[in-house]
């Protein structure tokens, strides 16, 4: 059985090392990437089963990776998770509104409750 891939876009490194060595326990495949530019050219190169997608970003907001992907054909479907630090109900909403499947403010989840998550939009 192939891994699920998993794509991280997460300009704090500390953080984007932690997901990635929990993720890769949970057999998932993880490709990391630390700007929005570069996030959204990996996610049409890679096609990731599911993205966890940070709103703060050099180069390409979150919001606007977010909106790119759902205008593309081929990686409209892919499930997108936000994980930012983001927590006004306006920014929930306009992450919900472009088309995440789940909105995680960073200081309220453990990285195993994330996981959870992921796996529940990776099947």
């Amino acid at each position: 059985m192939a891994k699920k891939k998993l794509l991280i876009i997460e300009d704090d490194n500390f953080l984007a090392g932690l997901y990635t060595t929990k993720f890769e326990l949970e057999g998932y495949e993880v490709i990391a990437c630390d700007d929005g530019e570069k996030g959204l050219k990996t996610a049409k190169e890679k096609m990731p089963d599911v993205i966890l997608l940070d709103i703060l970003l050099p180069s390409k907001d979150g919001f606007e990776v977010l909106k790119e992907l759902k205008r593309e054909a081929g990686t409209k479907k892919i499930p997108v998770i936000l994980l930012t630090n983001l927590s006004q109900k306006n920014d929930i909403q306009k992450g919900l509104d472009l088309g995440a499947v789940d909105y995680l403010i960073k200081s309220e989840f453990m990285p195993s409750e994330v996981i959870i998550k992921v796996n529940k939009y990776s099947k």
